[in-house]
């Protein structure tokens, strides 16, 4: 007869909006051990497998702490309570909690206290995109989210029975299905899942059930959201408005993102991370929710792997207006599951941009033929051997659906060519980064003699600023004498001269240390290398915190009009690094609006 052996949880803390997905072992009637479900549609032996959750709730509602959710709250913030900022975030654990995280929580006093005096709309405007306080509006941009549990959690009745267990305990069933989303009523709640097997003629349970409990629901984390900063000369600080468009007319917005694969998020790379906050089901929600709300015409993923891409960020996209296009990593490095294998992601917003053409970029293949043409045949193995390392990039023409040309020009089709790409990341490897990128703009270079195109490059380039990579993209040459050329195993750099383009690229972000003073743009310059006119950081672990992203743009036919606020590197210590319960990635998201200035062909 069928039999239930074991059931647990990955993590055994419950966050809003993020699937629990137990893991139901089973024994079948030829003793073979299996994990697959037996539906009640698909019995086996006549036998299927019959699910319950359950809200366990007290008499005493349990607020938790909004720095620490896995702990209660002993004390609230009534000067939150006062601005009307929502109670969630009014919670602490304790004083030194409350004192420690005051410098960061008094921005939410500041910024309500703003948003009063400017439009009387605090809390849509800087809430809407985050807010976990069991309003029901953390989870308005996400389907599948549960902020009715009859809806995607089985066939529960809206207001399901009662069951009382035992003085001040009630149990309330939410949800008839092996996957449950904890929803904003659960927060400070344990769940209880419940799994039997029943016997398909009669209906009746075969058995005792096997139950497990979760600790208590917590809200998903919610920082502050990042604003965009004007650097075309205008002097105020633009919030990002979850119901309107951020950019004027003939303006388009790009993002990049390394969103960090799921392969790599690893307990013994980021020990510093709860466990909870490491999981997949509660980094994919967060990562959604924070690319959404950024609401960018163009988005560039790095580290998407292709199982997830296929199952959740494409179809999630969809449903907000955006066409995906994917590049995944060649195999030759991977041997292991093909579907743990990530790559670039680049998603374009369908009424902004339409699709003209598409290049895929494989080092591995110019490798081969880079070997082919000039190392002997007796030592191409050993160069193959350095050289193939998986990497891709991914290049999209699009055609702008908006009017950029003015009247002068009303007719001119309006064409932008995007480069997303993830650069190899062994720093032993200099040549092969240089080369790698050498060879992206070599293929950028070639488009650009064919088409009167703006061109962006984005992505993660695994290269800090100064390094000949950097170097190569910002100045269009790299000095002979620069110490990343010293190691060339191969000669595949020399001669040195060769080691250009004519792409007129500038680093979006370099805009920050030449606009001038006004609100907003201090406070950023201080977040800036100003020997390198680069972000201090993009990347931000316990052993590593440097620049490694960029958004090139070509200045002879593209300007930044805004650019999204750097983080601060305190306000990131306080989880000690990234990724954190608040910041799902150990990157940091870039993006920049642009305009496309009207000229002459190159």
């Amino acid at each position: 007869m069928l039999s239930v052996l074991r059931v647990h949880l990955p993590s055994d803390i419950p966050i809003v909006g993020c699937e629990l997905t137990p893991y139901v072992l089973l024994r079948r009637t030829d003793k073979a051990v299996t994990t697959d479900d037996v539906p009640e549609s698909a019995p086996l032996d006549g036998h299927f497998l019959r699910y319950k959750w359950y809200r366990i709730q007290s008499d005493r509602k349990v607020a938790v702490c909004s720095v620490h959710p896995s702990e209660h709250a002993t004390l609230q913030c009534l000067g939150c309570v006062k601005a009307k900022i929502p109670v969630a975030k009014s919670y602490h654990c304790s004083p030194k909690c409350f004192s420690d995280a005051w410098q960061h929580h008094r921005v939410l006093h500041d910024r309500a206290a703003s948003a009063v005096n400017e439009n009387g709309n605090e809390e849509e405007e800087l809430f809407g995109r985050y807010n976990s306080s069991g309003s029901g509006v953390l989870n308005t941009s996400l389907s599948g989210s549960a902020s009715s549990a009859s809806l995607t959690n089985g066939s529960t009745p809206l207001y399901p029975a009662a069951v009382t267990q035992r003085s001040g305990e009630t149990w309330f069933e939410v949800g008839r299905s092996k996957i449950y989303t904890p929803s904003a009523d659960d927060i400070g709640h344990v769940l209880k899942f419940e799994c039997v097997v029943v016997d398909a003629e009669t209906k009746l349970p075969v058995g005792h059930p096997n139950t497990l409990l979760t600790s208590r629901v917590i809200p998903a984390p919610s920082p502050t959201p990042r604003r965009l900063i004007p650097v075309s000369g205008l002097d105020a600080m633009v919030p990002l408005d979850p119901d309107g468009r951020i950019s004027s007319t003939g303006t388009f917005t790009v993002l990049s993102y390394n969103i960090l694969s799921d392969v790599y998020a690893t307990s013994e790379t980021y020990s510093y991370c709860p466990s909870w906050a490491l999981s997949w089901p509660y980094r994919r929600q967060n990562l959604l929710r924070e690319i959404v709300g950024y609401r960018a015409d163009i988005v560039c993923l790095q580290e998407v792997q292709s199982d997830h891409y296929e199952e959740f960020f494409a179809p999630e996209l969809d449903k907000h207006g955006y066409q995906a296009l994917y590049k995944r990593k060649t195999i030759e490095v991977y041997n292991g599951n093909f579907l743990t294998i990530d790559g670039c992601a680049t998603f374009f917003r369908r009424d902004r941009f339409s699709h003209v053409k598409k290049y895929e970029v494989e080092f591995n293949k110019a490798a081969q033929s880079l070997t082919d043409a000039l190392v002997p045949s007796a030592q191409r193995k050993t160069a193959l051997n350095r050289l193939v390392k998986d990497n891709v990039a991914l290049i999209v023409v699009l055609e702008a659906k908006f009017n950029n040309q003015g009247a002068d020009n009303p007719g001119k089709r309006q064409l932008l060519c995007i480069a997303n790409t993830h650069i190899n990341v062994h720093q032993d490897l200099k040549d092969v980064k240089l080369w790698q990128v050498l060879t992206l703009l070599k293929g950028l270079e070639k488009i650009a003699a064919s088409a009167d195109i703006p061109m962006l490059v984005c992505g993660d380039f695994n290269s800090v600023p100064g390094s000949a990579p950097h170097s190569l993209l910002a100045m269009g040459k790299v000095d002979p004498l620069h110490p990343d050329l010293v190691v060339d195993p191969l000669g595949i750099l020399r001669p040195h001269n060769k080691l250009t383009h004519q792409l007129p690229l500038v680093s979006a972000y370099s805009s920050f240390a030449r606009v001038g003073v006004g609100l907003g743009s201090d406070q950023q310059k201080r977040r800036m290398d100003a020997t390198t006119n680069e972000p201090l950081f993009t990347n931000c672990t316990r052993d590593f915190i440097g620049a490694l992203d960029y958004i090139f743009y070509t200045a002879d036919s593209l300007m930044v009009e805004s650019l999204l606020e750097l983080l601060d590197e305190e306000s990131l210590r306080k989880d000690t690094a990234l990724p954190s319960p608040e910041w799902s990635s150990d990157h940091i998201a870039l993006l920049a609006e642009f305009r496309c200035k009207t000229r002459l062909r190159r």
